[in-house]
């Protein structure tokens, strides 16, 4: 039963760090700066028994409407690949 199972999830991978907070110490009167600009991307992916499927990476922000969208063009071409 299981070979016939096709999952999917998505991900937020930050580019630079964790996404979590840090607390640094800092002289008074120092000036906080960005050195690495930060960022992050989100990907879509569907996996089964037989291995991974299509990758898909996610632009602009996530709701409802995009999340169909995102299986109405890929979840039909990852079922074919296996």
């Amino acid at each position: 039963m299981r070979n016939k199972i096709l999952w999917s999830d998505e991900t937020k991978i930050e580019i630079f760090g964790l996404n979590t907070k840090l607390h640094v110490w800092r002289k008074p009167g120092t000036i906080p700066t960005v050195k690495h600009g930060g960022g992050s991307i989100m990907l879509w992916g569907g996996f089964s028994v037989a291995g991974t499927r299509r990758l898909v990476r996610i632009e602009g922000k996530m709701n409802g409407a995009k999340y169909k969208e995102i299986l109405d063009e890929n979840l039909l071409q990852s079922l074919r690949l296996g």
